[in-house]
């Protein structure tokens, strides 16, 4: 997608160092490296990387003590606007971004489950990359009933954040299943599968704040790069 849809810089920052410490790159009681370190190594301004680490010490994941650094406090229950988004490098972590591939309303297609009362849905195809390397390809479906139209131009790299912010649509739990499919044939080149080849397949079920099933999608995951993960506490 286009720079105007990507997430703000420091925001980006920020949701690349929660997967981090998420995925246990950085564990609890870790000292950051200095900030003009960081920075040169995240190619960033100190002045944006300061942004960022200000939005994970309000969320409580990171403790800033004067004079010594940035100390990593890890938590279980961090707020993240890619909270859903179970899929990381196989080294860990890795920040999504998203490249679309097609958006359109359609009937929604045998074989799917059940979900929302339209005959609709909204169809939205992406190519997923962690940290610029394509890992993930993306075929959701939105219940038509939340808004008649979707246009490419609306959509942000983060469709729960989208979701949120334009249609009031608060995804409040998913169910995922894992098992092997054929990538599909609208497969864009750069992912690392060929179109009809087995694949790591995670179709996922996702209720909204109201109890009703919204959106059903369907991830094909490059396991040569990147790995579903889910962890529990």
């Amino acid at each position: 997608m286009t720079d105007r849809h990507a997430l703000p810089l420091h925001v980006q920052l920020s949701e690349l160092l929660i997967r981090e410490i998420t995925a246990g790159r950085y564990v609890d009681g870790d000292r950051l490296p200095p900030e003009r370190v960081l920075a040169a190594q995240l190619g960033t301004s100190v002045g944006t990387l300061r942004k960022a680490l200000a939005t994970l010490t309000e969320k409580g994941l990171l403790e800033r003590v004067q004079g010594s650094g940035n100390y990593v406090r890890a938590r279980t229950d961090t707020q993240s606007v890619y909270a859903f988004f179970r899929v990381e490098l196989l080294q860990g972590g890795g920040l999504p971004t998203a490249r679309l591939l097609d958006v359109g309303r359609h009937a929604k297609p045998a074989g799917l489950p059940a979900f929302g009362t339209s005959d609709a849905g909204h169809r939205i195809r992406r190519l997923r990359s962690l940290s610029g390397t394509p890992a993930v390809l993306e075929e959701i479906w939105l219940d038509a009933a939340y808004t008649p139209r979707i246009d490419a131009d609306d959509l942000s790299e983060s469709l729960y954040l989208y979701y949120r912010e334009k249609l009031g649509l608060w995804i409040s739990r998913v169910e995922d299943r894992v098992g092997l499919a054929p990538v599909p044939d609208w497969a864009d080149p750069a992912f690392g599968n060929a179109s009809g080849t087995p694949c790591v397949m995670v179709e996922r079920i996702s209720w909204a704040q109201d109890g009703a099933r919204a959106e059903v999608s369907r991830n094909w995951i490059d396991t040569t790069v990147a790995t579903y993960v889910a962890r529990l506490t």
